[in-house]
């Protein structure tokens, strides 16, 4: 199959984890549907990526950037004690950054988050929350467009 043929797809296993939050000029942005941590991840918008080398060197310099605008935006609005920002692709081999919101107070500090505890969902409510504090911490700093 023509690489230009390939549609992007989120990996169905970031599917089942996340919430569609909306999309960034070069990443989808997605909410782990966990409660106990907020926990977010970008995904760039192009098939078949597994590695940042893979991505082209200017969607490499957008994609830096909405993840370092994103941190930004999440450890102010979230009064972050320190920003987890990893891309493993242990699990999940398509290319995706996690940007985990950490304080010293939350259960698993100062050990990674993942393979800790079993995920507890978000409400609708406090999904809808959530969604509405995002659009307001990204507004106008990175094209962010909002599921609608």
């Amino acid at each position: 199959m023509d690489e230009l043929e390939i549609e992007f797809v989120v990996d169905a296993q970031l599917a089942r984890d996340s919430i569609f939050l909306g999309d960034m000029p070069l990443c989808r942005l997605l909410l782990i549907n966990d409660q106990q941590f907020p926990w977010f991840v970008l995904v760039p918008r192009r098939a078949e990526v597994f590695e940042l080398y893979h991505l082209s060197l200017e969607d490499r310099a957008v994609m830096m950037a909405e993840s370092c605008d994103l941190s930004a935006a999440l450890a102010d609005g979230y009064n972050a004690t320190k920003m987890n920002v990893a891309a493993l692709g242990n699990v999940v081999k398509q290319l995706h950054i996690h940007h985990i919101v950490r304080y010293d107070t939350d259960m698993a500090w100062p050990a990674p988050v993942w393979g800790r505890q079993s995920l507890l969902p978000y409400s609708a409510s406090e999904i809808v929350a959530v969604r509405a504090k995002v659009a307001a911490l990204l507004e106008g700093t990175l094209s962010f467009v909002p599921m609608v």
